[in-house]
């Protein structure tokens, strides 16, 4: 080493390395690195032992499930804005004998509305109802093809949620908790049962409608899980996936140079100052690298035969639900584990024919009906309805009473957290089967009623998991997706 105020001596360079910021807080006992090391330690609740291994560098082994598993797969179709039950799924006749007139004060007393003041009156849905199949499924004319597969359907018209604003709604669904910083569900299918194809991401999402869910990416994202089980977005129109195309300039040897020479860097980086995220880093990379040579394939749909796009409505180069329902089937045909759908726009509140009942509502009835018909029937043509779930249904449901905001003249409902509807096709549930009453104005649950975390630990029991035993240690104690609650809904179970 120099006198001089020079480096020359190599060891001087690795003195300063060992002295950053982060290397001083990896180092230290209570340092952010040491603290992530230590909840995947070996002993650690909840989290992969030494004794699994790796099944590849960044991706500790799953902890694998409990019992065997009715479902491989899931496909969660969620519908941003909350589609409203009583014109789609649960009619009520005595909605159209008091329409108009001001809802009983015993339904409302005590009660907090999000847009809604004074006494409302009640509205009736300007829509048919018809039953169908044996099941005796009923359905709204807005939903012809759904209604054509409806013993393949479990219908629960019983749902509950805490939450009557849309992030926090969508957040209480996805993550079992009402802000943001949990893990989603798919991450959590991710984390305990790992990937099926090492080319392509467990946990994928797909996003269409005009804008994203309310409570943005912290609805697939991976919260204190490690990054790697997060949701990866798929899109319909260009690049597949946003930066997975090679700079101008650069070919397939020199991006494998590449990354040999950053993960010899990052394993440095992991010798000098151990961290999780770095071991995630290079198996992001790699993943990445993968998926150049797999993702375009894949998301080719012009590929497939046109009688199935037309089946779906599917139009390739476009954003559509329709495109990535095609898509959803494709992701799950090679191994994707769980699949997230987003599809924006079904807030029907009525102040104008943007987010009405008689214009909005039937128009995302039309981007979506027949592609999850069409999803559902295809899954099962080709086997996969056998041990892949289907899930479809918002954040909450809408009110019986007419929102009228500031006189408003359009047909619209409010948020409502107390009573709507899910239904669900495929492996594990009772096909045909319909769980759970409202009372005769579809306000409050009178049987069967089902919490978010009952659904919760239901789809976790259908992946293989007791819902209390799937924990992650963070921040020095125990989570799960469940929180303290859900009991699994036996009802539900083929």
């Amino acid at each position: 080493m120099r006198h001089d105020g020079g480096h020359d001596d190599p060891r001087c360079a690795e003195l300063h390395a060992a002295l950053t910021r982060r290397a001083f807080l990896g180092a230290s006992g209570l340092g952010l690195g040491a603290l992530a090391l230590a909840s995947l330690a070996p002993g650690a609740r909840g989290a992969a032992s030494a004794e699994e291994g790796r099944s590849e560098p960044g991706r500790a082994a799953p902890p694998g499930p409990h019992f065997p598993p009715r479902v491989k797969r899931v496909i969660h179709l969620h519908m941003a804005g909350a589609p409203s039950q009583l014109d789609l799924f649960d009619p009520k006749p005595a909605l159209a004998d008091l329409a108009g007139k001001p809802i009983p004060a015993s339904f409302t007393q005590g009660e907090r509305f999000a847009f809604i003041k004074g006494t409302p009156r009640v509205l009736a849905s300007p829509y048919r109802f018809a039953r169908h199949g044996a099941s005796g499924h009923e359905f709204s004319e807005l939903l012809p093809h759904i209604a054509s597969i409806a013993d393949e359907l479990t219908v629960v018209r019983s749902m509950q949620t805490r939450e009557f604003n849309h992030a926090p709604a969508q957040l209480f669904l996805h993550t079992g908790h009402a802000r943001s910083g949990r893990p989603s569900l798919g991450a959590w299918a991710s984390y305990g049962l790992g990937t099926m194809n090492a080319d392509l991401p467990a946990f994928v999402v797909l996003l269409s409608g005009q804008f994203g869910p309310d409570a943005g990416a912290s609805v697939y994202g991976a919260g204190f899980l490690p990054t790697v089980h997060q949701g990866v977005r798929l899109r319909s129109e260009g690049e597949p996936v946003l930066f997975l195309d090679d700079p101008s300039g650069m070919d397939r040897a020199a991006r494998r140079r590449t990354l040999d020479a950053l993960a010899e860097l990052n394993r440095r980086a992991a010798e000098r100052a151990p961290d999780p995220e770095i071991d995630t880093r290079i198996a992001q990379y790699e993943l990445a690298y993968r998926m150049q040579a797999s993702v375009p394939e894949l998301a080719d749909l012009a590929s497939e035969p046109e009688a199935v796009r037309v089946a779906y409505g599917a139009e390739p180069g476009k954003v559509s639900f329709a495109n990535n329902c095609l898509l959803a089937r494709r992701l799950v045909e090679r191994g994707v584990r769980f699949v997230q759908l987003y599809h924006w726009g079904w807030d029907s509140h009525g102040t104008g024919t943007h987010d009405d009942l008689v214009t909005s509502l039937p128009q995302r009835c039309r981007e979506t009906d027949q592609a999850t018909a069409a999803l559902i029937r295809d899954l099962g043509e080709r086997g996969l309805l056998d041990d892949t779930l289907v899930v479809w249904g918002g954040e909450f449901g809408r009110t019986p009473m007419n929102e009228e905001r500031d006189g408003s003249k359009f047909l619209g409902r409010d948020h409502h957290p107390h009573a709507f509807t899910m239904l669900f096709a495929g492996a594990g549930v009772k096909r045909g089967l319909r769980l759970g009453a409202t009372d005769e104005l579809g306000y409050r649950v009178v049987e069967d009623p089902v919490t978010v975390h009952d659904l919760n630990a239901t789809l976790l029991h259908l992946l293989g998991f007791e819902h209390t035993r799937l924990t992650y240690r963070s921040q020095g104690r125990d989570f799960r997706l469940t929180d303290v609650e859900g009991e699994v809904v036996r009802k539900l179970l083929a």
